[in-house]
Order: C-alpha cells, then structure tokens, then sequence
C-alpha cells in the first residue's frame, strides 16, 4: 500500500512537472507581488548591425539580438547604436505570443566610393536589376558611348567594367544623349533608345543589352508597335504574379490599381489607388504576432500604398502631393530595398529609407546628387550620380553609398 502511495505521488509530481514546463515554454511566469502564475509574451528583437543597444520604455535591456519576456501590455522598443539612426516602435504585447523586430540602421556618415571615372551625362535604371545604362560624351571616340554598368560581386573590383553597347561614333552625328530616353524590354535584354531631333522631331533605335558594341536597328515608324507588345507582355508578368495573392486582393488590383514595384521576395506589392476603394479583409489571415501599424484599407487617390500578402495587411506610404507630382513626372523615384521590408526614395535633395508600414524613415544620403539619379543594389548599399569636384570635373560619376552593415 505504502509502495503504491509511493508511485501515485511520483505520477502526480512529474504531471505537474509536466505541466509546469509546458506552461514556462508558453510564456507563463510567476508573479510574486500579484502571488499568481501570469502569462507573459516575448519580443525577439533583431538588428543589422549587430550589437544595437535594445531600450524598453527608455531602459536599456541589453544588445541584439535579444528575446525580451515580458508581461502583457504596451511598450515602446527603440534600437540604438553610435553612429547610427535610431529605431523606435510602440507595439502591444500579448500572453504566449512572440512579436519579432528585424531592424535596419543605417550610418550617420556613410562611406563614397567611386564606380566609374568616364564622365556621365545621363544614367537611366533598368528595372527590377542593379544594372545601370550610362550615356558617356566627352569628346572621346573610343570611349564615348552607351554603356552597361553591373556592380561587380569580386571585393578586388575597385571599378567595375563597362560593356559597351554602342560607340557615340556609331550612331548619326544629330544624336544628344541630353534628353534621350530608353524602355527597356520584359526580359531585361533589349532596349529602345529615342534621341530627339531638333523640336520636334525623333528617331528611335532597338539595341541589344546583352551583346558589346551591337548593330543599331533603326525603328522609328515600328516603336509603338513593339512597346504595344512589350506593355502586353509586362501586364502579363504582374497579373501572373498577382495570382499568387489572395484572391479577394488580386480581383480589386486587377480593376483599379497602378501597379509600381513588387518587393524583391514578391510577398508586397507597392501600388497607387485609381479610383477610391475599401479592401476587404482576407479569411482566416489574422496572424498572431503581426505588424502591429494601423492598417488602410479605405484607399484615397494621389497615395502609395504598400500591401503584404502574408499577414493581409495594408500601410500607406506617402500622402505628400508635391512629392506625388514630381514622382509622376519622373523626377522622384520610389525603390524596394534588397531585404523586402524597407522601400528608398528622394525627396527633398535626400534619399531616405523608410520601413514598408511607413514608419521609421532615416535619412541614407544627404550630399551632392546629380539629376536625383540614385539606385539600391545588394547588400543595402546605394550608388548615386553625383559630381564631387565640379572644378576639376565637368561631368558627374557613379559612387556607391556605403551603409556599414555586416
């Protein structure tokens, strides 16, 4: 009797062992003042760089990475580090969930270094690559011309090779790269070069990205035809891409938005509104522990939106009008950073970066800059077109904008 007593006491103990474990392992604590077991969540709080000093509520709490378990309720996370912007965010923190912060910094003083030494006078991103089309006249006739730029993944590297696509001296004498504009086919491997004539007048030429020094194809009277296609094609590609959303999204942005950019990971999509709408919410999407910014779903006119499909969640980006005018004539610029949560643009002689729900934007550049021309390439770094000794030189380079993160 007494051994069986002995057993059943031993059951009891490890079952409520058991169920101890399991109630740590979800998050419940015990509170001494309140004499209770509370449930507590956790905050796994991320940085590049490394070694962030993490503040709750202004008390520091260590470095990243860091997981945080505490109790229920609001608080305001900021990630610093020497050098750096700060990162703020106030978020609500529930019982057995754990909220994850990937944070970004970027530096206070980054590093230029220079990409090309040739002369630019025009520079024109192909999309959806970190490959740069160059516009080069110097008066030089064996270099002078169209020029491919690629960002060189060898750290020996110091200026990357050109691939010339065509020598100035190949093409008619009237040409001006000045005010030349280019589109650029589906596949990324042909392009259209316009160069206007006199007033009112233009000739365009089809030439090939992938081959050096290619043959012109003269096709002023058949442009419209191509680029008819090639639109056709690229409306293809994003409609493609839109099926993998949910369904609810993908019939609304179909009819009425203006598709800009789809995030390297293609899980958001960066869009403007063409008419006024309200997105409605997608069955069973609610994930426990997501970005908490308050939502849009009631979409305006004359605003970026950013939608993410994993979490069916919708932030505006941008209400600025002026910004808005300018980005629709060409002059401002919106891009996805490499990582898929971040998007760059220029704005007021600066570039900045701003995390996709529209909070937390740092300044990345502020120096000289050179027709707004700027693009992100892999590792969060930026190369820009800017002319840092206009006494010396006459014509602008490209640079590449360090960021420090390792």
């Amino acid at each position: 009797m007494i051994r069986l007593s002995y057993r059943f006491g031993l059951v009891i103990i490890f079952i409520l062992c058991l169920i101890g474990l399991v109630a740590y392992a979800r998050g419940y604590r015990l509170d001494l003042e309140k004499k209770s077991v509370q449930p507590t969540g956790i905050i796994a709080v991320s940085a590049a760089p490394r070694a962030a000093n993490v503040y709750v509520d202004g008390l520091l709490k260590g470095v990243t990475d860091l997981n945080l378990t505490l109790s229920p309720g609001h608080y305001k996370i900021e990630v610093k580090k020497d050098g750096y912007s700060s990162w703020s965010k106030t978020v609500t923190l529930r019982g057995e969930v754990v909220l994850t912060l990937d944070v970004l910094l970027f530096p206070n003083n980054p590093s230029l270094s220079p990409l090309t030494n040739l002369g630019v006078t025009k520079a024109t991103a192909i999309p959806n690559s970190e490959k740069i089309i160059l516009f080069s006249a110097t008066g030089n006739d064996e270099k002078d011309g169209i020029l491919l730029f690629e960002p060189s993944r060898s750290p020996l590297s110091f200026l990357p090779p050109l691939k010339k696509i065509i020598l100035k001296k190949d093409l008619p004498e009237s040409v001006s790269f000045k005010n030349t504009t280019v589109e650029i086919s589906p596949d990324l491997k042909q392009a259209i070069f316009t160069f206007p004539v006199g007033k009112n007048d233009y000739f365009s030429y089809f030439l090939s990205l992938d081959e050096e020094l290619s043959h012109p194809f003269e096709l002023t009277k058949s442009k419209d035809t191509l680029l008819s296609a090639w639109q056709e094609k690229k409306q293809k590609d994003t409609a493609k891409i839109l099926e993998t959303f949910p369904k609810e999204f993908n019939k609304v942005a179909s009819d009425s938005f203006h598709i800009i950019a789809f995030s390297p990971d293609e899980t958001k999509v960066l869009y403007e509104p063409l008419e006024k709408i309200t997105l409605a919410f997608v069955p069973d999407r609610a994930l426990i522990g997501s970005n908490q910014t308050r939502e849009n779903r009631s979409l305006e006119l004359n605003r970026l939106y950013v939608y993410d499909k994993k979490e069916d969640k919708n932030f505006w980006l941008t209400t600025d009008q002026n910004w808005m005018k300018k980005f629709r004539r060409g002059i401002n610029t919106i891009y996805w950073h490499s990582d898929s949560k971040h998007l760059v643009m220029n704005e007021d002689k600066k570039i900045t970066v701003v995390d996709y729900d529209g909070e937390n934007k740092q300044t990345l550049y502020s120096g000289p800059l050179q027709d707004s021309f700027f693009l992100p390439v892999a590792d969060g770094k930026l190369v820009i077109l800017a002319n840092l000794n206009p006494e010396n030189n006459p014509l602008p380079d490209l640079y590449v904008v360090g960021t420090g993160i390792k």
